[in-house]
Parts: C-alpha cells; structure tokens; sequence
C-alpha cells in the first residue's frame, strides 16, 4: 500500500510537470527577467534537495527537508519579488508566505525540529513506520534510493512547485485590487486557524504525557489518547485542511493577476492535496492501530472538510 501511494505520487508530479511544460495546454513563455529568476531558484531547489540527501544519510536522521517545508518557500517568493522590482502584489504574496513560514516554523521548533547540532532534530516517526510497511525498504541501497528520489527530490521539488504562483503572477498584467485583498485576507485567516489547530493539539500532548509522567488518572482524550475537541471536533486534520486551503488560495492571487482561473502554476496545490491527502491516509493507518477509539472518530468526523456527527462521543 505504501509503495503504491508513493510512485502513485512520483508519477502524479511527473504526469503535471509534462502537461503543464512539455505540452501546450497552459502559457509558460517567460521574459528574460523572469527566465533568469525561475533557473536560479531551481539551482536552489536542487542543491538544498541533494543537501537534505547527503545530511540524511550521514546523520541517519531522514527529517531533513522537514527543517526546510517552511523556510526555503520564504526564500523563493522574497527572491522572485526581488526579481520582478518588488511588484505590489508579488510583495503581498511574499508577506504571506513569510507569515505562515514564521507560524510553522515556530510550531516545529518548539517540537524540537531543530538542533544546535543542524543535522539532529526530532525524526518524523513515519519513515520508521514505512520501513516496516515495505521491507525491502530496509536494505541499505533501497532505501538510500528511496529518500534521494521520494523524501528529498519530490518534497523538496512539491515545495518548489507550490511557490511558483508567485512567479505566475509577476507574469500577469491585471492591477492590484480588491479582489486581491480579499483572497489574501482569507488566506491570512486560514494561517491564524492552522495556528490555532496546531496549539489545541500541542497543549493536548504536553497536557497528556505530563499526566502519564505523574501517573495521573487519564479520561476523556488523554484516555482515547488523541484529541477531538476544538477544532479537532470539526476535523481529523484541521491543520491538514488549513496548509491545503492556504497553497490552494495563494494560487488563486496568481490566478487574478493573470485574469484567468486556470494557469500553469496550479500544478504545485494540486500535488500538495494529493500528498496530504496520502500522507493522512498512512497517518491513520498508524492511529487506528494504536488507539481502539481511532475508528469510531473517524466513522463520525471528516478527515478534512465534510459534515460532523455532534452525537458520537
């Protein structure tokens, strides 16, 4: 099943980068300017992405492009908005980014992400979970292959992907307008919610493995082990929902630069909620196998965005 989603994924990202460069159905001529900018970030992409292998497999620790999902997209946007002479526009689009890459890279700080020792850092407990899902894996070589080409080359190029409507949108010609402020207001609201999502879940951890720690009496959540209250009531993944809404609505300011709803640049959210939705998937996999409740939360809750039963408790 894991190997089946992750060249389902690898094909996925080959199947629209060929549509969206290697046919005619979208308009990906570029000026000098722009052509100049997409190539140096693309030598970026590259070399942070054979920097993640290398770290990963020296170190044993195969959470390096976690430590770069929320800074290398400040990177790019602040660079294209360089680039363009700080379009207006392109400058808001930078600003939100840098927001919700500030917001995430806190909330993964303070999970012990990051190391004074830059190749340490918590390990994402999935890849673990993978290896014993597909034993192959566990040979040296494989897996080697297997984080060069899925963990290192197609995260880190799904990152560069989705950043790129930005420069879609130095493309267009459409003024900035109300319009805009509007899809950028919404997205600023859907970084505030992914927040507030990510906090209920952090106080429901410190809060529950402090109560193991003093060997207190665990009900309600802490005994189900996983939390269902707050935003969590609403979704199984509210912080899923909010990164794929928030990609999906950044897309959609390059979308009215350009005046047009569909434009070459919507390759990378498309990706983004075909491996969040895969990511979740295995993720449950894992929960339902470890909390009896698991099952009975999901038979009730959405995984992202549908309709609630308020009476399943």
């Amino acid at each position: 099943m894991v190997a089946k989603q992750a060249l389902f994924l690898v094909f996925t990202l080959c199947a629209l980068v060929y549509i969206t460069f290697g046919t005619d159905v979208f308009n990906t001529s570029f000026t000098d300017e722009q052509y100049a900018a997409l190539v140096t970030m693309t030598k970026l992409y590259l070399g942070s992405a054979i920097y993640c292998f290398v770290v990963s497999e020296l170190a044993k620790n195969y959470s390096q492009v976690d430590k770069f999902w929320s800074l290398i997209p400040i990177a790019y946007v602040w660079y294209f908005a360089y680039s363009s002479g700080f379009d207006d526009r392109m400058l808001m689009m930078a600003f939100l980014v840098t927001c919700w890459g500030v917001r995430l890279t806190y909330n993964f700080g303070r999970r012990g992400g990051f190391s004074i020792y830059f190749w340490k850092g918590e390990e994402d407990y999935r890849w673990v979970e993978v290896k014993k899902a597909i034993p192959f894996l566990s040979n040296r070589l494989t897996w080697g292959l297997f984080n060069l080409f899925f963990i290192c080359l197609y995260q880190m190029g799904l990152i560069f992907l989705f950043s790129l409507p930005i420069l879609a949108a130095w493309q267009g010609s459409e003024p900035l307008g109300m319009i805009d402020f509007l899809i950028g207001g919404f997205m600023f609201i859907l970084i505030i919610i992914q927040f507030i999502s990510d906090q209920q879940q952090y106080d429901f951890q410190t809060e529950k493995y402090k109560r193991i720690e003093n060997k207190e009496k665990l009900d309600g959540d802490y005994k189900r082990g996983f939390v269902t209250t707050g935003l969590w009531s609403f979704s199984r993944h509210p912080n899923f929902t909010c990164e794929q809404l928030i990609w999906i609505t950044f897309y959609f300011l390059s979308a009215s630069a350009n005046g047009a709803l569909l434009n070459w640049s919507v390759v990378g959210c498309i990706l983004l909620v075909v491996l969040f939705f895969n990511s979740a998937v295995f993720s449950e996999g894992i929960s339902s196998r470890k909390y009896p409740d698991y099952k009975k939360y999901q038979d009730n809750v959405p995984m992202f965005l549908g309709f609630v039963n308020r009476n399943w408790k």
